[in-house]
């Protein structure tokens, strides 16, 4: 099976989606309980008492609780908008903003945040120019910014433009909201509307819950609630989920050369964004490689922005503690498969 192919069905009853790339498995969204608040939902909510000393406060909407961190200004009992931006960590508020952004394939939307950007990656200045006027000519809600995303580099200047005009209008509709009870205003996307959105490399959609099995999906899927990921030559990782970080070994296998330490350590480095991403992990991230020379280290690091630079989820390098371990912070974008598929 060659080219990127995006299956959508469900899993043990949870909606998902599944990006498969020459065959092999590459990224994964299932869908959290119905009760988790997903990422990108825009609550009217209500504000609790500033917490002291922290420079954040507690909000509230019916069945769920946020923490906003900047709360300058803010008043107990105001109510304004939310928009989550992560799951959270066990037993703590979900993570919210106040800059809500409005996605979807080929554009972002920014209320209260003029301007027109172009990607980055779209590097040719015919085409920039071109996607320039579009968007001076879509007619964004006042006050309002948009950034024109890598896939509208090859897509239709009408796709874009209609785009452009459904993802405004929503934003307008959401962000004129003269309501006043607390409440969820606009939920976030589900696995398909993901894939649809964020997978645009895609050549074949494949669609139903029998596509799964059919495909060879199911025991691969199960395979990663187990913590081992085998690498090339023996060697491989261990990802261990705790409540305080995600912790991750770098094993050599059976091969004893003074090499062998770099080896595993560049291959893991490399596999390492899709092992998170299949299994849905962010957070604090503790990696204890193989041990090597400290001299290697430098390709190490080398690998593993190369590794990341690709990867959806935002992740930052933190880099060598003394102990010699790597730390990495993750946002918590996905929710654990783990729990998902329980």
């Amino acid at each position: 099976m060659k080219g990127a192919q995006i299956v959508v069905g469900a899993l043990q009853g949870r909606p998902a989606a599944v990006r498969l790339l020459d065959g092999a498995l590459v990224d994964l969204l299932v869908a959290p309980p119905d009760d988790v608040p997903l990422p990108e939902a825009i609550y009217r909510a209500q504000a609790e008492r500033p917490l002291k000393g922290l420079g954040g406060v507690f909000v509230s909407w019916p069945g769920g609780r946020g923490f906003l961190r900047d709360a300058k200004g803010i008043r107990p009992g105001e109510r304004f908008l939310v928009q989550v931006t992560g799951f959270s960590e066990p037993g703590k508020a979900v993570p919210v903003t106040r800059r809500i952004l409005f996605k979807s394939r080929y554009c972002i939307v920014s209320p209260g945040a003029p301007g027109l950007n172009i990607s980055r990656s779209i590097r040719d200045e015919a085409r920039r120019d071109t996607l320039q006027l579009l968007a001076h000519e879509a007619g964004l809600p006042d006050g309002s910014g948009a950034i024109l995303r890598s896939a509208a580099e090859t897509a239709q200047d009408a796709e874009i433009a209609a785009d452009l005009a459904a993802t405004s209008e929503t934003a307008l509709a959401v962000t004129a909201d003269n309501g006043t009870a607390p409440e969820l205003l606009l939920d976030g996307p589900d696995p398909a509307t993901l894939a649809w959105r964020d997978w645009t490399d895609a050549d074949d959609l494949i669609e139903g819950d029998a596509a799964f099995a059919e495909l060879d999906l199911l025991d691969r899927i199960e395979a990663l609630r187990m913590p081992d990921v085998p690498l090339a030559g023996g060697a491989g990782l261990v990802i261990e989920p705790t409540r305080a970080l995600i912790a991750v070994d770098v094993n050599t296998g059976p091969d004893g050369s003074p090499a062998a330490g770099l080896k595993a350590n560049i291959a893991a480095a490399r596999a390492l964004p899709t092992a998170l991403r299949l299994r849905g992990l962010g957070g604090q991230i503790t990696v204890d490689f193989a041990p090597a020379p400290k001299k290697d280290r430098r390709q190490v690091e080398t690998a593993l922005r190369a590794a990341f630079r690709t990867d959806l989820v935002d992740t930052t390098l933190v880099g060598w503690t003394p102990l010699g371990h790597f730390e990495l912070q993750r946002k918590r974008e996905r929710f654990p498969l783990a729990e998902a598929l329980r």
